[in-house]
Protein backbone atom coordinates (compact mmCIF):
# COMPACT_ATOMS: atom_id res chain seq x y z
CA UNK A 1 0.00 0.00 0.00
CA UNK A 2 2.63 2.31 0.62
CA UNK A 3 4.25 2.45 -2.60
CA UNK A 4 1.03 2.66 -4.33
CA UNK A 5 0.41 5.82 -1.72
CA UNK A 6 3.88 7.46 -2.92
CA UNK A 7 3.30 6.39 -6.65
CA UNK A 8 -0.39 8.25 -6.38
CA UNK A 9 0.84 11.78 -4.11
CA UNK A 10 4.01 12.29 -6.47
CA UNK A 11 1.83 11.88 -9.43
CA UNK A 12 -0.87 14.50 -8.08
CA UNK A 13 1.81 16.66 -6.23
CA UNK A 14 3.63 17.05 -10.25
CA UNK A 15 -0.14 18.08 -11.76
CA UNK A 16 -0.31 20.85 -8.59
CA UNK A 17 2.71 22.07 -8.39
CA UNK A 18 3.67 23.62 -5.19
CA UNK A 19 -0.33 24.00 -3.79
CA UNK A 20 -0.47 22.29 -1.00
CA UNK A 21 -4.04 21.31 0.48
CA UNK A 22 -4.59 22.55 4.51
CA UNK A 23 -8.46 20.51 4.35
CA UNK A 24 -10.09 17.45 2.76
CA UNK A 25 -13.29 17.49 1.93
CA UNK A 26 -14.94 14.41 0.99
CA UNK A 27 -18.76 15.36 -0.62
CA UNK A 28 -21.52 12.52 -0.34
CA UNK A 29 -24.55 11.69 -2.46
CA UNK A 30 -26.55 14.80 -3.85
CA UNK A 31 -23.97 17.00 -2.03
CA UNK A 32 -21.41 17.79 -4.53
CA UNK A 33 -22.37 21.53 -5.22
CA UNK A 34 -20.19 23.07 -1.99
CA UNK A 35 -17.68 22.79 -5.47
CA UNK A 36 -19.20 25.79 -6.86
CA UNK A 37 -17.92 27.81 -3.72
CA UNK A 38 -14.56 26.86 -4.38
CA UNK A 39 -11.92 28.77 -6.57
CA UNK A 40 -10.80 26.12 -8.49
CA UNK A 41 -7.32 26.39 -9.21
CA UNK A 42 -6.71 22.12 -10.36
CA UNK A 43 -9.05 19.65 -10.99
CA UNK A 44 -7.95 15.83 -11.67
CA UNK A 45 -10.62 12.86 -13.27
CA UNK A 46 -10.53 10.20 -10.49
CA UNK A 47 -9.94 7.52 -13.97
CA UNK A 48 -7.15 9.74 -15.00
CA UNK A 49 -5.10 9.13 -11.37
CA UNK A 50 -2.42 6.47 -10.76
CA UNK A 51 -4.75 3.29 -8.17
CA UNK A 52 -7.28 5.48 -7.29
CA UNK A 53 -10.67 4.15 -7.58
CA UNK A 54 -13.17 5.40 -9.67
CA UNK A 55 -16.76 5.94 -8.71
CA UNK A 56 -19.56 3.78 -10.44
CA UNK A 57 -22.32 5.79 -9.60
CA UNK A 58 -23.96 8.46 -12.36
CA UNK A 59 -24.41 10.79 -9.62
CA UNK A 60 -21.30 10.95 -8.53
CA UNK A 61 -19.03 12.99 -10.62
CA UNK A 62 -15.09 11.55 -9.69
CA UNK A 63 -13.34 14.68 -9.54
CA UNK A 64 -10.49 15.59 -7.12
CA UNK A 65 -11.05 18.97 -6.43
CA UNK A 66 -8.13 21.92 -5.11
CA UNK A 67 -8.87 25.23 -4.62
CA UNK A 68 -9.50 27.82 -2.13
CA UNK A 69 -12.84 27.93 0.45
CA UNK A 70 -13.08 30.43 2.94
CA UNK A 71 -9.65 31.59 2.68
CA UNK A 72 -8.24 28.19 3.27
CA UNK A 73 -6.26 25.61 0.31
CA UNK A 74 -8.68 22.52 0.05
CA UNK A 75 -8.79 19.35 -2.03
CA UNK A 76 -12.57 18.48 -2.28
CA UNK A 77 -13.65 14.74 -3.26
CA UNK A 78 -16.13 15.41 -5.87
CA UNK A 79 -17.86 11.67 -5.52
CA UNK A 80 -17.53 9.43 -2.81
CA UNK A 81 -16.73 5.39 -3.28
CA UNK A 82 -19.37 2.69 -1.70
CA UNK A 83 -18.52 -0.28 -0.29
CA UNK A 84 -21.70 -1.82 -2.23
CA UNK A 85 -20.11 -0.34 -5.33
CA UNK A 86 -17.80 -3.48 -5.31
CA UNK A 87 -14.39 -2.23 -3.73
CA UNK A 88 -12.77 -3.43 -0.38
CA UNK A 89 -12.67 -0.57 2.33
CA UNK A 90 -8.56 -0.27 1.34
CA UNK A 91 -9.18 1.15 -2.03
CA UNK A 92 -12.65 3.11 -0.07
CA UNK A 93 -10.30 5.01 2.09
CA UNK A 94 -7.24 4.96 -0.44
CA UNK A 95 -8.26 8.53 -1.07
CA UNK A 96 -8.29 9.60 2.75
CA UNK A 97 -4.40 8.59 2.89
CA UNK A 98 -3.57 10.00 -0.35
CA UNK A 99 -4.88 13.52 0.67
CA UNK A 100 -3.14 12.89 4.22
CA UNK A 101 -0.37 12.54 2.37
CA UNK A 102 -1.02 15.94 0.38
CA UNK A 103 -0.72 17.60 3.45
CA UNK A 104 -4.67 18.12 5.25
CA UNK A 105 -4.74 19.10 8.61
CA UNK A 106 -8.87 18.16 9.04
CA UNK A 107 -10.86 16.35 6.96
CA UNK A 108 -14.79 17.23 6.71
CA UNK A 109 -16.58 14.72 5.34
CA UNK A 110 -20.80 15.06 4.34
CA UNK A 111 -23.46 12.52 3.45
CA UNK A 112 -27.13 11.95 2.94
CA UNK A 113 -28.94 9.79 5.34
CA UNK A 114 -31.70 8.40 7.04
CA UNK A 115 -33.28 9.80 10.04
CA UNK A 116 -34.44 7.34 13.10
CA UNK A 117 -34.55 9.59 15.88
CA UNK A 118 -38.24 10.57 15.87
CA UNK A 119 -37.30 14.20 16.58
CA UNK A 120 -36.05 14.61 13.29
CA UNK A 121 -37.52 15.50 9.95
CA UNK A 122 -36.47 15.08 6.80
CA UNK A 123 -34.54 18.22 5.30
CA UNK A 124 -32.66 18.44 8.84
CA UNK A 125 -28.95 18.09 8.95
CA UNK A 126 -27.08 16.44 11.38
CA UNK A 127 -23.25 16.81 12.81
CA UNK A 128 -22.07 13.51 13.61
CA UNK A 129 -20.49 13.14 17.32
CA UNK A 130 -20.12 9.52 17.39
CA UNK A 131 -21.17 6.45 15.11
CA UNK A 132 -21.90 2.84 14.92
CA UNK A 133 -19.93 0.52 12.30
CA UNK A 134 -22.61 -2.19 11.33
CA UNK A 135 -20.36 -2.58 7.98
CA UNK A 136 -19.14 -6.46 7.41
CA UNK A 137 -14.96 -5.10 6.95
CA UNK A 138 -12.89 -2.82 8.28
CA UNK A 139 -10.43 -0.71 6.17
CA UNK A 140 -7.37 -1.64 8.85
CA UNK A 141 -7.67 -5.27 8.63
CA UNK A 142 -4.30 -7.12 7.55
CA UNK A 143 -0.91 -6.36 8.19
CA UNK A 144 -0.59 -2.89 9.59
CA UNK A 145 1.51 -0.32 8.61
CA UNK A 146 3.16 1.54 11.48
CA UNK A 147 4.50 4.37 9.41
CA UNK A 148 0.06 5.38 8.27
CA UNK A 149 -0.34 4.41 12.17
CA UNK A 150 -0.82 2.07 14.65
CA UNK A 151 -2.10 -1.49 15.20
CA UNK A 152 -4.96 -0.55 17.35
CA UNK A 153 -6.23 3.28 16.80
CA UNK A 154 -7.74 4.87 19.99
CA UNK A 155 -11.36 5.54 18.87
CA UNK A 156 -12.68 7.04 21.92
CA UNK A 157 -13.29 10.81 20.07
CA UNK A 158 -13.64 9.96 16.03
CA UNK A 159 -15.00 13.36 15.61
CA UNK A 160 -13.07 16.50 17.02
CA UNK A 161 -14.99 17.81 19.59
CA UNK A 162 -14.65 21.53 18.92
CA UNK A 163 -15.22 21.62 15.30
CA UNK A 164 -18.48 19.95 16.44
CA UNK A 165 -19.24 22.53 18.95
CA UNK A 166 -18.32 25.29 16.48
CA UNK A 167 -20.63 23.67 13.85
CA UNK A 168 -23.63 23.89 16.06
CA UNK A 169 -22.85 27.38 16.64
CA UNK A 170 -23.01 28.56 13.58
CA UNK A 171 -25.99 26.44 12.53
CA UNK A 172 -27.87 28.20 15.83
CA UNK A 173 -26.82 31.32 14.86
CA UNK A 174 -28.10 31.28 11.34
CA UNK A 175 -31.41 29.14 12.42
CA UNK A 176 -30.75 25.84 10.74
CA UNK A 177 -32.47 23.00 12.00
CA UNK A 178 -29.56 20.92 13.30
CA UNK A 179 -28.92 18.42 15.62
CA UNK A 180 -25.69 16.35 16.79
CA UNK A 181 -25.89 12.46 16.66
CA UNK A 182 -24.57 9.05 16.52
CA UNK A 183 -24.66 7.87 12.39
CA UNK A 184 -24.59 3.86 12.16
CA UNK A 185 -23.10 3.05 8.94
CA UNK A 186 -24.03 -0.29 6.93
CA UNK A 187 -23.39 -1.99 3.75
CA UNK A 188 -26.27 -0.85 1.53
CA UNK A 189 -27.20 -0.57 -0.82
CA UNK A 190 -30.82 -1.48 0.03
CA UNK A 191 -32.08 0.76 1.89
CA UNK A 192 -33.72 -0.80 5.81
CA UNK A 193 -36.54 -3.02 6.17
CA UNK A 194 -39.30 -1.84 9.33
CA UNK A 195 -37.40 -4.56 11.42
CA UNK A 196 -34.19 -3.17 10.56
CA UNK A 197 -34.96 0.73 11.44
CA UNK A 198 -36.52 -0.48 14.99
CA UNK A 199 -33.31 -2.31 15.73
CA UNK A 200 -30.76 0.34 14.61
CA UNK A 201 -32.86 2.66 16.60
CA UNK A 202 -33.05 0.91 19.40
CA UNK A 203 -28.89 0.01 19.69
CA UNK A 204 -28.64 4.00 19.90
CA UNK A 205 -28.17 5.40 16.55
CA UNK A 206 -29.93 8.70 15.44
CA UNK A 207 -29.31 8.73 11.10
CA UNK A 208 -28.44 5.33 9.38
CA UNK A 209 -26.22 5.44 6.28
CA UNK A 210 -23.72 3.79 3.62
CA UNK A 211 -20.41 5.78 3.95
CA UNK A 212 -18.26 7.54 6.31
CA UNK A 213 -17.17 5.52 9.24
CA UNK A 214 -14.57 3.78 7.04
CA UNK A 215 -13.16 7.18 5.93
CA UNK A 216 -13.12 8.41 9.81
CA UNK A 217 -11.57 4.92 11.11
CA UNK A 218 -8.76 5.83 8.45
CA UNK A 219 -8.55 9.40 9.43
CA UNK A 220 -8.38 8.72 12.96
CA UNK A 221 -5.73 5.77 11.88
CA UNK A 222 -3.47 8.69 10.23
CA UNK A 223 -4.25 11.25 13.70
CA UNK A 224 -6.27 13.04 11.41
CA UNK A 225 -8.99 15.67 12.84
CA UNK A 226 -12.41 14.62 11.23
CA UNK A 227 -15.83 17.03 10.71
CA UNK A 228 -18.76 14.77 9.55
CA UNK A 229 -22.24 15.91 8.82
CA UNK A 230 -25.44 14.40 7.55
CA UNK A 231 -28.50 15.64 5.49
CA UNK A 232 -31.31 13.97 6.44
CA UNK A 233 -32.63 12.68 3.35
CA UNK A 234 -36.09 10.29 4.43
CA UNK A 235 -37.25 9.24 7.55
CA UNK A 236 -36.79 5.84 8.84
CA UNK A 237 -39.67 5.60 11.42
CA UNK A 238 -40.59 2.13 11.03
CA UNK A 239 -44.58 2.46 12.51
CA UNK A 240 -44.95 5.16 9.12
CA UNK A 241 -42.64 4.00 7.15
CA UNK A 242 -43.00 5.22 3.19
CA UNK A 243 -41.25 3.90 -0.44
CA UNK A 244 -38.98 6.09 -0.72
CA UNK A 245 -37.08 6.15 -4.38
CA UNK A 246 -33.51 7.72 -5.16
CA UNK A 247 -34.82 10.97 -6.78
CA UNK A 248 -36.69 11.58 -3.47
CA UNK A 249 -33.38 11.43 -1.65
CA UNK A 250 -31.54 13.58 -4.61
CA UNK A 251 -34.19 16.45 -4.24
CA UNK A 252 -34.51 16.18 -0.42
CA UNK A 253 -30.25 16.30 -0.66
CA UNK A 254 -30.25 19.15 -3.10
CA UNK A 255 -32.71 21.67 -1.36
CA UNK A 256 -30.72 21.29 2.50
CA UNK A 257 -27.28 21.25 0.88
CA UNK A 258 -27.34 25.06 1.05
CA UNK A 259 -27.73 24.96 4.62
CA UNK A 260 -24.56 22.40 4.71
CA UNK A 261 -22.77 24.40 2.85
CA UNK A 262 -22.51 27.83 4.94
CA UNK A 263 -21.95 25.58 8.08
CA UNK A 264 -19.38 24.10 6.11
CA UNK A 265 -17.97 27.34 4.81
CA UNK A 266 -17.91 29.71 8.48
CA UNK A 267 -16.54 26.13 10.25
CA UNK A 268 -13.39 25.91 7.58
CA UNK A 269 -13.40 30.36 7.97
CA UNK A 270 -13.26 29.94 11.80
CA UNK A 271 -10.53 27.04 12.00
Amino acid sequence: MHQNLQATTDYIKKKIGDFEPEIGIILGTGLGGLVEDIEILNSLMYSNIPNFPISTLEFHSGKLIFGMLSGKKVVAMQGRLHYYEGYDMKQITFPVRVMKMLGIQKLFVSNASGALNPEYRKGDLMIIHDHINMQSDNPLRGRNTASLGPRFPDMSEPYDRSMIEKGMEIAHKNNIRCHSGVYVSVNGPNLETRAEYRFLRLIGADSVGMSTVPEVIVANHMALPVFAISVLTDEGFPDTLKVVSLEEILKTAEEAEPKMTKILKDLILEI
